[in-house]
């Protein structure tokens, strides 16, 4: 998804190096962006080196190169999520003709094994491949001595100084704790831990309502565990709402437990070695008390900045988020020196886009392109127990930024096709399109395409009015299939949605669980209907219009 701009003359440095320099490209920061940024770069034939270190985290957890992807976040989490649905499918397994002896039990140290396993697997990999492409690594903890020349100091205390022409900044983040509350720090992890549990966590109590907080609970309960969550306020703030409570809802129907309204305020170690947690209802003012064996904050991340020492080097950070400040060339405040993925500001915080932008900065520095990354319209995909989708605004920032008069709704209830053998309850599975309402739109003309595509259909990207979508490079999300896809997928690999009642120019899905299902109609809110298809169905002619109940 590059947008071509000049390319500045600061790029045209890494042509010409002084020789005063150890490299011609130094980055901070072993993780998704970082790797990317480094191969695409060492492959285009420049002198570079990767700088990574892991401070282990309170608990004392550490990992190798990959980052958070490959060691706490995507991978572990998806793997743990496969084995939560795979208890389902389990349960589910009588009714398609299999003899199943009931209840399965879930052996969390052969999981967590075969996890972590696998994990460092990919943590290898990455050493061979920056090895092949004769990328110098390190495994130091950096600062910035000044704006060509950071110092790293090795575990043991050693010291290196190291210069480069470009210096990439990709340190990512790392989970917050709340340091107000009394024992948070003493006895609670994050999800910086909980994938390297050699245990299983037990009965636990998940503060936050983020994604993160969500994806953990939802696993943790698919594998049989007493899970409950605890909620300050909304959940999925910044996601569509509506979309935000059916995800919640589908939860709580299947054994998630929600304190909402609520917020901790002391966590002890009582003699047995288990964790009581006092918490105050905002609603009823009342103080409550329970008792837990793990308690996990999934409150939000920090970037991880605060021991680089940027003020030796210049670089300008928002002082709110502690983010590195960034401007469309990912150049900082200092002209060679650029920040990439979670560290920078106003970037999503999503792996794909850190990859892209990674591999696009690579290239501009080498003189091979002008593109830079575009941002907007990236999908993400939320892998609760009933898997949530979406590209675009949600319902709510649609309405804000153009009002509501301007924004139409199509939607519809489904009920995918695993459901039904299973006779699983399917109340919670709601497909939504939002799109912008113009003077003078006329039916006909070219509609945009929304894709996806791969294992999950749980997410469309919006990709129009503009030139052919098969033309132009694509973000995909992950880790779901769709990533497999830098090129235009195969047809019976797409979900493929075409409105034909107007020319939209905004539009948004949100899918929860259609891994596949077919939507013959969508009605929208004021009566029009758009006809499409979705997931591994072939289009199928327009199906009878169905009245749908309007959604508050």
């Amino acid at each position: 998804m590059p947008q071509t701009c000049p390319a500045p003359s600061s790029y045209l440095l890494l042509l010409s190096p002084t020789g005063k320099q150890d490299y011609d490209l130094l980055v901070i920061g072993g993780g998704s962006g970082g790797l990317a940024c480094a191969k695409e770069a060492a492959q285009l034939g420049k002198k570079v080196a990767v700088v990574d270190y892991v401070e282990p985290s309170p608990r004392g957890t550490s990992w190798g190169l990959g980052g958070t992807c490959v060691n706490v976040g995507c991978i572990p989490k998806k793997l743990m999520h496969q084995a939560a649905l795979l208890g389902g499918m389990i349960r589910d397994a009588p009714h398609y003709g299999w003899d199943v002896a009931q209840p399965v039990q879930h052996d969390w140290k052969k999981m967590a094994e075969a996890v972590q396993n696998h994990v460092k697997s990919l943590n290898w990999g990455h050493r061979v491949q920056l090895q092949d492409r004769k990328v110098k690594y390190f495994n130091i903890k950096a600062s910035f001595v000044n704006e060509h020349t950071i110092s790293g100091v090795t575990k043991g205390g050693k010291e290196t100084l190291l210069s480069a022409e470009h210096i990439v900044i990709a340190t990512g983040g790392r989970p917050k704790y709340p340091t107000h509350i009394e024992g948070a720090l003493e006895y609670g992890i994050t999800s910086d831990d909980i994938f390297w549990l050699k245990d299983s966590p037990g009965k636990t109590l998940v503060v936050g309502a983020s994604y993160v907080a969500l994806e953990c609970a939802g696993f943790l309960t698919g594998l049989g565990l007493d899970t409950t969550v605890m909620m300050r306020s909304i959940p999925l703030r910044g996601f569509d709402q509506q979309m935000s409570s059916l995800v919640t809802e589908y939860m709580a129907s299947q054994g998630t437990h929600f304190l909402k309204h609520c917020i901790p305020s002391r966590v002890q170690k009582l003699p047995d070695g288990q964790l009581q947690v006092t918490w105050e209802d905002l609603t009823s003012g009342i103080e409550n008390v329970g008792t837990f064996d793990t308690v996990l904050w999934a409150i939000g991340r920090i970037p991880e900045t605060r021991s680089l020492n940027l003020e030796n080097a210049g670089i300008n950070t928002n002082p709110n988020s502690q983010k590195i400040l960034v401007d469309a060339q990912e150049a900082t405040s200092v002209p060679h020196i650029y920040a990439i993925g979670d560290v920078a500001e106003g970037r999503p915080e999503l792996t794909p886009t850190a990859i892209m932008a990674g591999k696009l900065l690579a290239q501009r520095l080498c003189g091979q392109s002008s593109d830079v990354m575009d941002y907007s319209n990236v999908p993400t995909t939320i892998f609760t127990p009933l898997e949530y989708g979406c590209v675009g605004l949600s319902e709510e920032e649609a309405i804000a930024h153009y009002g509501e008069e301007h924004v139409e709704v199509y939607h519809a209830y489904y009920k995918p096709l695993e459901f039904t053998v299973a006779e699983r309850d399917a109340s919670q599975c709601y497909i939504k399109v939002r799109g912008l309402l113009q003077a003078g739109d006329a039916d006909g003309g070219h509609p945009p395409h929304l894709r996806g595509g791969g294992g999950q259909a749980t997410h469309l990207q919006a990709l129009g009015p503009g030139p052919h979508s098969d033309g132009l490079l694509r973000v995909g999300s992950h880790p779901c299939s769709s990533r497999a896809h830098s090129v235009p997928a195969a047809p019976h690999n797409q979900a493929l949605l075409r409105l034909r009642s107007r020319r939209w120019r905004c539009c948004l899905m949100h899918g929860s669980h259609c891994t596949s299902g077919s939507v013959g109609a969508l009605q929208s809110r004021a009566g029009k209907v758009a006809a499409g298809s979705l997931g591994y169905i072939h289009p199928s002619p327009l199906l009878r219009r169905k009245k749908l109940v309007r959604l508050p």
